[in-house]
């Protein structure tokens, strides 16, 4: 084993073991968990060359032995996936999946493994800062070493992140959505925008959901279009049009017409309301069923849904199939409970609290506070049910900016 400190500066020496270059990088292969040495960058009279992995006999912290006395003095191009340990990955941001939490690259650790060296970890201490700055004053030290194992980094701030994120996608998939949404605010904006785009499109939606209306539209506004409608898609529609309603309003309406229909039309629903009002908080996602149905047919009517909201705590009784005319709720538990021949006209509470779309938001979250409801039903002027409002979006409104993301999604 050996840290990436330890390789630059020495010498690369041809096979008679005269230097002919010293060690200026260290060249890998993403797309493993701990990605292989293809070789080192070395310096030679003012230019900068490649000696290949199979060039090379023996590497260690006193530099690197050749096979050969033959140089090749091209001039060094990186390829298509390979990351240069110095350039991409010292002093760099990367997420470190088991800890949760983003840190930056001290060191590299190497390791020999079945005759080929690997990257392995990253040092994030300031002991593999002190190596680097200091190796002469590290010999013997017993500074304490963190290396965070390379099969835990789910992204690397590096002009390959492209390729990188590609190789990890899996990593970042092992975290909550949450969890993503707070270490993606830690980067920079365009690596943010990264981490999101490196996921699949639910995730991605989950991850925005979880991230403030201005940042989920500069997210999706630079994004290619149509990866950006399949987001918005899985997206709730009230968080979706909350995100297209801080983009202006040409690129909201390119992106509108990109989506499939039913959820391009949930949207559509929300988009004229203002967020200050009842309308700006509610979301189209509820279940409703018409009252004639029994207990036992309306949780096998559940059962069958294809889809179900996340919030589903409350059922909305209507009058008929096919009607939005709200004329009871029933909690969930009470229906399962219920006597599963007893028709929901029975299990029904037909007196209950709603709000209208144009009530103001505040008044429509102190409400929900006040009667320690989950959720409040928002009708129009004819009684016919819009959307809900749930108890976080409510809460959500109701606390500072700055406690907003500290909010648990009862419902996630």
């Amino acid at each position: 084993m050996l840290y990436l400190s330890q390789l630059l500066g020495r010498p690369v020496r041809e096979v008679e073991g005269d230097p002919v270059a010293t060690i200026k990088d260290v060249i890998v292969r993403l797309g493993e968990d701990h990605p292989p040495v293809m070789g080192v960058v070395a310096r030679h009279q003012r230019r900068d060359i490649f000696f290949a992995r199979a060039e090379i006999v023996r590497l260690n912290g006193q530099g690197v032995w050749l096979n050969t006395d033959i140089l090749d003095l091209r001039k060094f191009t990186r390829r298509e996936g390979e990351v240069l340990l110095v350039r991409d990955v010292l002093d760099k941001q990367l997420i470190d999946v088991d800890g949760k939490r983003v840190v930056r690259v001290n060191d590299v650790q190497l390791v020999e493994m079945g005759g080929e060296w690997r990257v392995t970890g990253a040092d994030v201490t300031f002991a593999g800062l002190w190596r680097r700055l200091f190796p002469q004053n590290f010999v013997g030290s017993t500074r304490a070493v963190e290396v965070i194992d390379w099969a835990d980094v789910g992204y690397l701030a590096t002009a390959a992140a492209a390729v990188q994120l590609k190789s990890s996608r899996h990593k970042l998939a092992r975290l909550h959505p949450v969890e993503i949404a707070r270490l993606a605010k830690a980067l920079s904006r365009d690596q943010s925008a990264e981490v999101i785009e490196a996921l699949d499109d639910a995730t991605a939606a989950e991850t925005l959901e979880e991230m403030h209306a201005e940042d989920q539209a500069r997210i999706i506004g630079d994004m290619e279009e149509a990866r950006a409608a399949d987001i918005l898609e899985h997206m709730s529609p009230d968080e979706a049009a909350d995100g297209l309603g801080d983009l202006p309003e040409e690129k909201a309406e390119d992106l509108l017409e990109l989506m499939e229909h039913e959820e391009k039309a949930d949207v559509e629903e929300l988009l004229p309301y203002e967020d200050d009002e009842a309308g700006g908080l509610m979301t189209t996602e509820f279940v409703v069923l018409p009252k004639h149905l029994t207990a036992g047919e309306a949780l096998a009517r559940l059962r069958e849904m294809a889809e179900t909201p996340n919030m589903i705590y409350y059922l909305y009784v209507v009058e008929r199939e096919g009607s939005w005319k709200l004329c009871g709720v029933i909690a969930l538990r009470s229906l399962i409970l219920a006597d599963p021949g007893a028709p929901l006209s029975d299990v029904m509470r037909d007196e209950f609290q709603y709000a209208h779309p144009k009530d103001s938001a505040r008044d429509v979250a102190e409400r929900i506070a006040a009667y320690n409801l989950l959720a409040l039903p928002v009708l129009d002027d004819e009684g016919d049910i819009a959307g809900i409002v749930t108890v976080d979006d409510a809460m959500e409104y109701l606390l500072p900016k700055d406690w907003r993301q500290r909010l648990p999604r009862v419902f996630a």
